[in-house]
């Protein structure tokens, strides 16, 4: 049965970063709400807002301090009640993050375990245990941001934390935790959310916290979104891992789907971010008591190179078939280097109408569609926790998350009139929303006819069929022909050109891609 999210096409907003409505240098849900119109002409389906919960805001927000209640910076609860409103009536539906692997230790329910003694209620739900003496850790394990993945208290015990030390994992062998989640997640549908994005979803459940892992330091590499590393080595790490993708994760997505059925015809989705090998293990998470997709980070980082991408494409499609799926695709996010700059404008276009015609749905996340690049700055401004625990080795994603530019020719671009809480460059003036619009061959404009086009040509139009399996990819669904063209040289192209990714005439450029109909 075909549901909204089957071919939706998602925009993924970081709220600090896209509109501030106050002039305090920060985005906001009123400034979301300001520019609801903005987003519904661009052709997306729903949007997906990346976490606005109270938060000490050490990890972006992803250090939740309390899930059911807005941190002041973002706004309020009627707020985000006027947001969801005001999003549904622009037939806009809303996906809200949820981040169930760990709290912030803000929290008080951490706070409480800090101040409470060992074996204690409060201290059962999160991962405290005593060294292995006493001044090692229960294990070797590695935080995903670097240094080690506990943290010792006064008494003594350790608390696991596989992100920053202030996130501390829960316990989900708790039944406290699974009945704090349910009221999070009935909480916001209730307010009016229509889906769930799972932030670390092949996280939660943890085997043996006593058992050592053999190369700790290369699987906290393996596990960033932002580290570029082979697939065959990547993948050696994520084979077999104690604290990820273990079998009693799936328990609790079963519970959670319960919850979600429950609202019956308001069709509440949930989509997984999931790191998983082999690959096989990745549709465990959408059979059909589970969740419902989960996201294909293989293409987003992919090379541009025809291999690469026919191999993470092809093999995401059979995967979902077998469980009677459909497949997501993403090109960034607020974790890794924006596509643009990963691997050149001109390619990201490409990369965008290839992408756009497959069957799906396709999560866009804000200023993709301006072809912005990953944002440049100087280490004294830089906020992510990555860049503070590697000791400066390692940049961190603040790059990915600089403010959106609006309108104007100087920095801040229209997004604040304070100062913006991460610096927009001073060349950023052509990729405004503003100068975009203008611009009949900007990428904003590309991003706008595809998606309208997409809509006409593509949904409902069936499986894909691989013509070129070559340096040019190309697949055909219904009557169009979508061409890749990742080579060196000019490929000669015959029938009716729909839309490019940049202007061709008898030939298809390097680094660009055409939809062309065919009989």
């Amino acid at each position: 049965m075909d549901k909204w999210w089957n071919e939706s096409i998602i925009y993924q907003i970081y709220p600090r970063s896209f509109q501030d409505s106050n002039g305090d240098g920060e985005g906001d849900l009123i400034g979301i709400t300001s520019r609801l119109g903005y987003i519904k002409e661009l052709g997306v389906d729903a949007i997906w807002l990346s976490p606005f919960y109270k938060s000490p805001n050490k990890d972006g927000g992803y250090d939740v301090a309390d899930p059911r209640d807005v941190d002041p910076r973002f706004g309020n609860l009627n707020d985000a009640k006027e947001l969801f409103e005001k999003a549904h009536q622009h037939g806009l539906r809303v996906i809200v993050d949820i981040v169930p692997n760990h709290f912030s230790s803000e929290h008080i329910w951490f706070k409480e375990a800090l101040n409470s003694p060992k074996d204690s209620p409060a201290r059962k739900r999160f991962h405290f245990y005593d060294g292995k003496d006493a001044n090692t850790p229960p294990n070797n394990w590695i935080s995903l941001f670097g240094g080690p993945a506990w943290t010792q208290v006064e008494d003594g015990q350790w608390y696991l934390h596989l992100f920053d030390s202030s996130q501390p994992d829960l316990n989900w062998e708790n039944p406290e935790v699974m009945e704090d989640f349910e009221k999070t997640i009935r909480f916001w549908i209730e307010l009016g959310a229509d889906g769930f994005r799972i932030d670390v979803a092949h996280g939660l459940a943890k085997d043996n916290i006593h058992i050592d892992h053999y190369d700790p330091q290369g699987l906290s590499t393996a596990l960033r979104l932002d580290v570029l590393m082979e697939t065959e080595k990547r993948n050696k790490y994520l084979s077999d891992i104690p604290f990820f993708d273990r079998d009693g994760v799936h328990d609790i997505y079963r519970k959670w789907r319960k919850i979600l059925d429950s609202y019956g015809s308001r069709d509440i989705m949930a989509v997984a971010e999931i790191w998983v090998h082999p690959p096989t293990r990745a549709t465990r998470y959408v059979r059909h008591d589970e969740l419902h997709q989960f996201f294909n980070f293989d293409v987003m980082n992919a090379p541009f190179e025809s291999k690469y991408l026919y191999e993470s494409i092809s093999s995401m499609l059979q995967l979902v078939k077998e469980q009677d799926s459909w497949p997501t695709w993403c090109l960034s996010n607020h974790d890794c280097e924006r596509v643009a700059s990963r691997i050149g404008e001109s390619a990201a276009r490409a990369m965008a109408l290839f992408v756009l015609g497959l069957p799906g749905s396709t999560y866009i996340y804000n200023g993709q569609e301006l072809g912005l690049p990953t944002g440049e700055m100087s280490d004294s401004v830089r906020q992510d926790p990555i860049y503070f625990r590697t000791n400066g080795t390692q940049k961190g994603r603040d790059g990915a998350r600089v403010p959106l530019p609006w309108s104007g020719d100087k920095p801040p671009f229209g997004f604040t009139s304070g100062k913006p809480w991460l610096p927009l460059q001073e060349q950023w003036s052509k990729y405004t929303v503003e100068a975009e619009s203008k611009d009949p061959e900007s990428s904003l404009n590309l991003y706008k006819k595809a998606l309208q086009l997409r809509k006409q040509i593509f949904v409902d139009s069936g499986e894909v069929s691989w013509k070129e399996k070559g340096e040019v990819l190309s697949y055909k669904r219904g009557g169009t022909e979508v061409i890749l063209n990742t080579s060196n040289f000019d490929y000669p192209i015959t029938g009716e050109v729909i839309l490019a990714s940049q202007k061709i005439n008898g030939v298809l450029p390097p680094k660009s891609a055409a939809w062309i109909a065919s009989s």
